[in-house]
C-alpha cells in the first residue's frame, strides 16, 4: 500500500487516472474511500488522488492529541503534493475536508488551481455548544470506541442518506465503524474542536483569488449560513444548492455533484470562471 512519510507521519493515499491533479480531502466520518463515486468519474480526465488524514488507518495514528489540528491537516495536504511531484491542483474537499481544501486555499494559493467547498461550516454559528458536543464525542469515543458513535450516522443530516440510498449508507456507516477511535476522538478534539469558526476567516476570504465552488445540502442546517456567507465574502465563488439533501452530497447525489464538479472544473479551465465585482461582493450594487 503506498504511503507518504509526511510530517514525521505516514500518510496512505491513492492516485488513478492521468491528466491535471484533483485532490480530495475526506470528512470526518469518512475516509478515502468516500471518494469512490467520484474516483470512477474524474480518473477518467484527470489525475485523482484521495487519501487518508493522520489518524485513519491505514495512514498512522498519532498518540499525542496535540497532533492533531487544522493547521496541521493543511500542511500535511501541501506535503503529500510535493511528495507527488505536484506543483498545482485542483483542491477539493468535504466538511472537515473543506475546511482543509479551504484553507489550503488561504495559505497556499499559489498551489490551488480551484477550490471545491462542500458541506463546510459545521459550528459556525454556534461555536461554544459546538465545541462542548465535540468534547463530549471524542470522550464517549476513548471510553466506548467507535460503537459511542453508532447513533453518528443516523443525525439529522445523515438520514438523507439513509432515505436516498440504503445500501450505500450501510456502507458508510460500516466504514466509520472500522475508524480508529483514538484517532477519531484526537481528529474530533483537535481539528474540529479547535478549528476557526467560518465567519472569523472573514477578512482572508474576501482576498481569495482561486476560483471557489461551494456546495451544500438544503438539509444540512449548520451548513447553509457558512456556505452563504462563503458566498458573499469570496470574490471568486459560486454556490450550489442540492435539494433535500444532507452532508454527505457526493453520496447521496453522485451524479449531480460529479456534473456540478465538472461544470466548474471545466469553466475554471477555459478561464470562464467569473470574479465578482468588488461593490456586489460587500453587499451594495455599484452604480444604483
Amino acid at each position: 500500500m503506498p504511503h507518504a512519510r509526511i510530517n514525521g507521519v505516514n500518510l496512505y493515499y491513492e492516485v488513478h487516472g492521468e491528466g491535471f491533479p484533483l485532490v480530495w480531502s475526506h470528512e470526518f466520518a469518512g475516509d478515502y474511500r468516500s471518494w469512490a463515486p467520484q474516483v470512477r468519474f474524474f480518473s477518467r480526465r484527470y489525475r485523482v488522488v484521495t487519501y487518508n488524514a493522520r489518524g485513519y488507518p491505514p495512514s498512522d495514528v498519532p498518540a499525542d492529541g496535540d497532533a492533531y489540528t487544522q493547521e496541521q491537516a493543511v500542511d500535511d495536504l501541501r506535503g503529500l503534493l510535493e511528495h507527488l511531484g505536484i506543483t498545482q491542483a485542483h483542491i477539493a474537499g468535504l466538511s472537515m475536508g473543506g475546511n482543509v481544501a479551504l484553507n489550503f486555499g488561504l495559505d497556499h494559493p499559489e498551489l490551488a488551481r480551484s477550490l471545491i467547498v462542500a458541506g463546510t461550516g459545521t459550528g459556525s454559528t454556534d461555536p461554544d455548544a459546538f465545541r462542548e458536543r465535540v468534547n463530549e464525542r471524542a470522550a464517549r469515543m476513548e471510553a466506548q470506541g467507535m460503537g459511542g458513535m453508532a447513533d453518528y450516522a443516523q443525525g439529522p443530516a445523515r438520514v438523507q442518506l439513509l432515505r436516498k440510498d440504503p445500501m450505500g449508507w450501510r456502507e458508510f456507516a460500516d466504514q466509520l465503524s472500522e475508524h480508529s477511535s483514538i484517532g477519531a476522538a484526537h481528529t474530533f478534539r483537535g481539528v474540529q474542536g479547535r478549528r476557526p469558526p467560518i465567519f472569523e476567516l472573514e477578512s482572508r476570504l474576501r482576498t481569495l483569488a482561486v476560483p471557489t465552488l461551494i456546495m451544500t445540502g438544503d438539509e444540512d442546517e449548520p451548513c447553509i449560513e457558512p456556505s452563504i456567507f462563503m458566498k458573499r465574502t469570496i470574490p471568486t465563488s459560486g454556490l450550489v444548492v442540492f435539494p433535500q439533501a444532507g452532508h454527505a452530497i457526493n453520496l447521496e447525489d453522485p451524479d449531480l455533484f460529479n456534473r456540478t464538479v465538472s461544470d466548474f472544473l471545466t469553466a475554471v479551465e477555459a478561464g470562464r470562471w467569473a470574479t465578482r465585482e468588488a461593490g456586489i461582493v460587500s453587499g451594495s450594487l455599484t452604480g444604483t
